[in-house]
């Protein structure tokens, strides 16, 4: 089951206002993602962000088509919500308003992953 890093420049000295928007987060309205002809595409299995300085980094665990990560976050309110808040924190702005516009920055933001190591993946030993 992969992992996505998505990256946000914030501006410094911001840490504990960016903590305080993210305590009070608005879960999504399900882990299900929904391809456009409505059949399940993936889940959500869980997110984590991280800051340092003027790097925030959210970690998103999932399973299934990540195109439909994208697609389903740009949907759901708690997100639009929290992009609200962010907006004066951030380094950097960007339009997320519409589902294309935030599957664009989305896209533009993802880390490139270099190493993923899961028990899955770990050799069997004999």
């Amino acid at each position: 089951m992969p992992f996505a890093a998505i990256t946000y420049r914030v501006k410094l000295g911001y840490e504990d206002e960016i903590a305080e928007i993210f305590a009070g987060f608005q879960r999504v309205n399900t882990p299900v993602m929904r391809d456009e002809e409505g059949g399940q595409a993936g889940r959500l299995l869980g997110t984590a962000v991280f800051i340092k300085d003027d790097v925030m980094v959210r970690v998103i665990h999932y399973e299934g088509d990540f195109r439909a990560v994208a697609a389903h976050m740009a949907g759901q309110r708690g997100v639009h919500l929290i992009e609200e808040k962010l907006a004066p924190y951030l380094a950097e702005q960007r339009d997320t308003s519409t589902p294309g516009a935030f599957g664009a920055y989305f896209r533009d933001a993802v880390m490139r992953c270099v190493s993923q190591l899961s028990v899955d993946t770990h050799p069997v030993e004999r």
